[in-house]
């Protein structure tokens, strides 16, 4: 049996798969659109409320530093998924990854938790676009009704209209083609990059020294706590980060490293690529690059304008502009943050259908959601259906508690990532690599080693829901996916009758 939980897809069977007519995805993606697609899911929220947060509560203004940190334990993952990528240009990111290299069980955790990861990730952050857009309204005058303005704080019956809305909206966009939500992203990643510019540009000449003093604050000791609250590493250990201090910088990192997320999304969108071999790699190493410069400098720039000790919580940048006497770019920075946000669901929802698509294409899942539409080329089933539900859940659900789940999952990603890349190395020597991750083994167990330390930062609770989950994705494995994948089907057909399979059907 478990020869069969670790059978492994061929990495040139998954490329045959990708020619056949009906279940083909079109070519139409460049890499400066793979650049935006990064860009455009990982500038959110994060850029405009994180930055100052964790420098007030963290590392001061080493924040900078914590984000020099967190944009290397990135470039880490980058570098690994930029080799598959470019070696296994098919839809399915992860999954496709864990198909080749670790086997069918371990591609379908991958699978099943990247689903979580981008279902909950597009709910929440269309949530976070609902309040920006809420409190633009507001501001001109015009209010929704209480009870279609969402579930926080509702009393009674409460669903949030805009953030349903807009999933709906942008899923009719991801049916009608790549090309247009391509061009939709880029319009809406020139105006977000824009407004980080003017802010960082403005911000520039507000900045007082003496508010950089000390750069580094003196280290203040964190009382370990207990609970399923606490992270996961103060129960089994004993051990609380400080903060401040040189090692506050490690522990802001392990918090402004998810505003990095959503780089490894571009990675979906490998079969979709004209010259995957050469644009996966520019695509994701591009995107990280220029996030990570502009994090920084934000960073640079709100310690700056105001000292870190009295950073708001809650709006810190926006506040920062007000306490020297510039409200104006309040609201500015408000417009860029609800912009932005569009296209970071967007790509999210993007990248979910075609994990989901990827999966269905194997058997994994139902093949009914592995048809793409005869006109547009794209995955409109899942796409339609992961829509609705996303939106239903979007609107009725209160997510602030299972938003770290996102980053659990996404971290877990990084984790079979990096060691499916030194077991393709070792199984799979010949396979053209257009793109090789450097100092392997070294530089994937690096890899691995920095994101199991950032898991072990998250609460246990969020550990509890991440096992919860995987429980019933191992469920459904065993009661649906075992029996129908494509590949153990073929298994079963050539041991009993030795027929050569039909094109498409894995070897």
């Amino acid at each position: 049996m478990s020869s069969t939980l670790f059978r492994t897809k061929k990495v040139e069977q998954s490329i045959l798969d990708t020619e056949e007519p009906e279940h083909a995805l079109k070519k139409s993606l460049s890499a400066l659109d793979l650049t935006v697609f990064g860009v455009g899911v990982i500038i959110g929220t994060g850029i405009f409320v994180l930055t100052g947060t964790v420098a007030k509560n963290n590392a001061g203004p080493a924040v900078a530093l914590a984000f020099v940190v967190a944009g290397v334990v990135c470039a880490l993952a980058a570098l690994c998924y930029a080799e598959f990528a470019s070696t296994v240009p098919v839809a399915g990111s992860a999954y496709t990854f864990s198909y080749a290299s670790l086997g069918e069980l371990p591609a379908w955790i991958i699978g099943w938790d990247l689903v979580l990861e981008f279902a909950l990730g597009t709910a929440v952050v269309a949530v976070g676009w609902s309040g920006y857009i809420a409190s633009l309204l507001d501001n001109a005058g015009w209010q929704l009704p209480a009870a279609l303005s969402g579930r926080e704080g509702a009393d009674g019956f409460g669903f949030d209209i805009l953030a349903a809305a807009l999933v709906l909206v942008l899923t009719a966009i991801l049916v009608v083609g790549m090309k247009l939500s391509a061009r939709v992203t880029s319009v809406v990643v020139a105006i977000k990059v824009t407004v980080v510019v003017v802010v960082i540009v403005a911000g520039a000449f507000f900045i007082d020294g003496k508010n950089y003093e000390p750069f580094i604050p003196e280290a203040q000791p964190v009382d370990a706590g207990a609970g399923l609250q606490s992270p996961l590493i103060q129960l089994i250990f004993g051990w609380a980060p400080s903060n401040f201090g040189v090692m506050g910088i490690f522990t802001a990192a392990s918090v402004v490293f998810f505003a990095f997320i959503g780089f490894d999304v571009v990675a979906t969108a490998a079969e979709e690529t004209r010259n995957p071999q050469r644009d996966m790699p520019r695509g994701i190493l591009g995107s990280l690059i220029i996030c990570t410069t502009l994090y920084v400098a934000v960073a640079i720039v709100v310690t700056g304008m105001q000292h870190y000790s009295e950073l708001s919580v809650d709006a810190p940048l926006a506040d920062a502009f007000k306490a020297t006497g510039h409200p104006w770019y309040a609201g500015f920075i408000s417009f860029g943050a609800a912009v932005g946000l569009t296209s970071v669901c967007m790509i999210l929802l993007l990248g979910q259908t075609r994990v989901f698509f990827a999966m269905s294409r194997d058997g994994l899942l139902p093949r009914f959601f592995s048809r793409v539409h005869p006109r547009f080329k794209t995955p409109h089933r899942p796409t339609i259906l992961l829509g609705v539900v996303i939106a239903i859940l979007a609107g009725f659900t209160s997510l602030s508690e299972l938003a770290e789940l996102v980053n659990i999952g996404t971290l877990f990603a990084f984790v079979v990532v990096a060691i499916g890349v030194i077991i393709l190395r070792r199984t799979r020597p010949e396979l053209p690599r257009s793109f090789r991750t450097p100092l392997v083994p070294f530089l994937p167990i690096v890899s691995v080693l920095a994101s199991l330390w950032l898991m072990l930062n998250l609460p246990a609770e969020t550990w509890l829901r991440f096992g919860i989950w995987m429980v019933i994705g191992a469920a459904v494995y065993f009661a649906y996916g075992r029996s129908h994948s494509r590949l153990g089907r073929h298994e079963e057909t050539t041991i009993d009758g030795g027929a050569n399979p039909p094109r498409g059907e894995a070897p």
